[in-house]
């Protein structure tokens, strides 16, 4: 049997910058959870799976400050000390409830010990210490796809000037290079943030990100469901305001407006991005092809009401003991309240994810069927989720991810494939104009740009335009110079985190946030000031370098502005 369509899991990874910044409540903790609950056991899977003789593929990011923290030798000596604390609090939890007589938490407290002295096994032993390594071997082996994406996931649409767009891809691609030996085929743009050209006000036209993504070699990236098929966003109800911010009203080169009515476009078929540059009603594409995410797969595991995530046999994320943090209750039920939750039975939800696993693995192949028949053509599906959803927010997930791959693996109807592969053997037959869109709240940029964010984007827009300045005024520097202009591009990459925020907007880690964002923003000013005033300050770039320590190999001519 011939297979009818295609399928990928498209997986993001991504989380702040946090080298040395302490622990609880924000800090390095968030790499450590991530690294011990989703990013090891995602490689455990994987490297099982290619034990086992399964042919899988998927296509995973893995953004450039994320991988500059996993393989910094602090964070690395960091997660160790982490995991021998999980485990040490596990072991105090099975001695605790044993004395107290609680049987069934004495034998999830051992549960948690062995699952922790697993994952310290498989980290120590199984990949020698290196995630990103141990990623890199199933991409040269076939197994998977890495994507780049911006260097510090800036919001590239909000960026101020073109230079800063093309300095953080730029630093992405070179960084992806360093760490993987080869240059990225594809990107996960920053919250799927895309916007096409258009006409500034002082008349100068900016081309579309695709314009930016093709100058770096780079020929795929993803956007949300309503970006190709248009319509309303997702989550989106009829008569929802957004509100003032977020909803930027540009004169573009090709028309169009903020809501894109339905169209005849589907997320089963990939597209090239109209070349917004040559002006309206052009017919020729940018060479730069665009996915959009299946909704349906999308939202079974999206989905509050419905999504897998919250059956009632699955672990409960928020209710953790109060001595040691472990996680020892199940959801129980959607109107449980905390105080309810009934205890976690890991038997009861390795039921539920083989059932899981098979619904979805027929639902995919199903889609995938009868669009087959409707349309007589090979459609795709991209299903699409940050992977620290997986084993961190639906501790189950990792199990589920790797089940469905072996099920879609045996199905000789459905071809598992990497994004760019799927590309490379179905080009796009259609050129595509699509709308500025995020996969933020009404897609649009207003979780980034709000109210409470708004005073972000004057501090970032002037940095911006003083490296640019910057990197035109010195163009034959002195070594001292050059180092200095560095780390400010350093830090202006730093500050320009869609991070900060994101986090403020949501309320997640305001302080700590905001704090970050004034630090780089102080710290590229001080660069700064000592250039322009002639007096390069090599010491504080080379202490604040020690501080940072990212993107060894940037070069600050990247901002010089584009001709």
């Amino acid at each position: 049997m011939s297979p009818v369509g295609a399928f990928t899991f498209v997986l993001h990874s991504h989380l702040p910058y946090a080298r040395l910044a302490g622990r609880w409540p924000h800090g390095e903790e968030w790499i450590h959870e991530a690294a011990a609950e989703t990013y090891v056991p995602l490689l455990n899977a994987l490297y099982d799976l290619k034990e086992e003789g399964i042919r899988f593929k998927l296509t995973l990011g893995l953004t450039p400050i994320l991988v500059e923290q996993l393989r910094d030798p602090d964070v690395i000596d960091h997660f160790d000390q982490y995991l021998d604390d999980k485990i040490e609090a596990a072991q105090k939890d099975v001695e605790r409830f044993a004395e107290e007589g609680e049987a069934h938490l004495e034998y999830l407290a051992g549960f948690y010990l062995e699952l922790f002295e697993r994952i310290k096994r498989s980290f120590d032993e199984r990949f020698n210490r290196d995630i990103v390594g141990a990623f890199g071997r199933l991409q040269e082996e076939g197994y998977i796809e890495i994507l780049t994406s911006a260097a510090t996931h800036g919001y590239l649409p909000l960026l101020g000037t073109d230079s800063a767009i093309y300095g953080q891809l730029r630093t992405g691609v070179e960084t992806y290079r360093r760490h993987f030996g080869r240059a990225p085929r594809a990107i996960w743009l920053p919250e799927c943030a895309y916007r096409p050209a258009y006409i500034d006000s002082d008349g100068t036209k900016r081309p579309g990100i695709e314009y930016w993504l093709s100058e770096v070699g780079l020929g795929l990236f993803f956007v949300e469901t309503h970006t190709i098929e248009g319509g309303r966003p997702v989550g989106v109800a009829a008569g929802d305001a957004i509100g003032p911010y977020g909803q930027i009203k540009r004169r573009y080169v090709v028309p169009m407006s903020a809501a894109v009515p339905p169209r005849e476009a589907t997320t089963f078929q990939p597209y090239y991005v109209s070349a917004t540059t040559a002006g309206p009603g052009a017919d020729q594409h940018s060479g730069v092809a665009v996915i959009g995410r299946d909704n349906r797969t999308g939202m079974q595991v999206w989905s509050g009401e419905w999504g897998y995530p919250g059956d009632y046999d699955y672990r409960e994320f928020h209710k953790k003991d109060g001595m040691s943090g472990l996680q020892y209750w199940r959801v129980s039920g959607s109107r449980v309240d905390l105080e309810y939750k009934d205890y976690y039975h890991p038997d009861w939800a390795a039921g539920k994810v083989t059932e899981h696993a098979r619904h979805f693995a027929w639902l995919v192949a199903d889609r995938l069927r009868q669009y087959h028949e409707d349309t007589g053509q090979y459609g795709l599906i991209s299903s699409n989720y940050d992977t620290e959803l997986f084993g961190h927010w639906w501790f189950e997930g990792v199990d589920w991810l790797k089940q469905v791959l072996r099920l879609l693996a045996e199905d000789e109807t459905v071809e598992l494939v990497q994004a760019s592969e799927f590309i490379a053997a179905h080009p796009p037959q259609e050129v595509l104009h699509i709308p500025e869109s995020s996969w933020g709240v009404g897609g649009t940029h207003w979780t980034w740009d709000n109210h409470d964010t708004h005073w972000m984007w004057g501090p970032i827009h002037s940095a911006e335009e003083r490296m640019q300045k910057l990197a035109e005024k010195y163009p034959d520097p002195t070594e001292d110079e050059r180092a200095v202009l560095n780390q400010a591009a350093r830090e202006l990459l730093l500050l320009e985190s869609s991070d900060w925020p994101f986090l403020v907007t949501t309320g997640q880690a305001r302080e700590y946030a905001v704090r970050r964002f004034t630090r780089h923003v102080e710290r590229f000013e001080a660069l700064a000031d000592s250039l322009e005033q002639g007096r390069p300050d090599r010491q504080l770039a080379d202490e604040l370098y020690e501080v940072d320590k990212v993107f060894p190999n940037i070069d600050y001519r990247w901002w010089h502005a584009p001709r």
